[in-house]
């Protein structure tokens, strides 16, 4: 999926293939439909914030799922979050008008496999989207997963 930059959120082809994703979810019974309503809380989640908030968190959803599909999206203190197949959170993200703070935050639980001798880094401030960013967080995403 080609990246956009901070301004232009979900595509309207974007928003129709999760319709259809949460569709087949609750198609599949109990547990797909517990999928399903994570990934309509995290949606919701990211409907409600500002709007520059908003873009950034789209676009983090989008390189979550596209690189790492075994995470469900859940919601995780009101926050999108991305919990393993145990639904431990591995990922989140944090909008900067939650705490109004002047950036949002990307973070990693326990769960992701970051580790890096004594000291790692577990949260990244998110200024901006752009494709090197893309490529950075995909890259962690990556390693979270290993």
């Amino acid at each position: 999926m080609p990246a956009t930059n901070e301004s232009d959120g979900f595509s309207a082809a974007e928003r129709a293939a999760m319709k259809e994703r949460a569709a087949e979810l609750r198609a599949e019974g109990k547990k797909g439909a517990k999928k399903a309503d994570g990934l309509q809380a995290v949606l919701d989640a990211i409907a409600k914030m500002a709007p520059e908030d908003r873009a950034l968190a789209e676009r983090v959803h989008v390189t979550v799922t596209a690189t790492a599909p075994g995470l469900s999206p859940k919601t995780w203190y009101g926050m999108p979050a991305y919990a393993d197949a145990d639904g431990k959170v591995v990922i989140f993200f944090q909008d900067a008008g939650k705490f109004k703070y002047r950036y949002s935050t990307l973070g990693f639980q326990d769960a992701a496999h970051l580790d890096d001798g004594d000291l790692w880094p577990v949260a990244y401030a998110l200024l901006r989207w752009s494709p090197a960013v893309e490529k950075q967080v995909a890259e962690l995403v990556r390693a979270a997963v290993s």
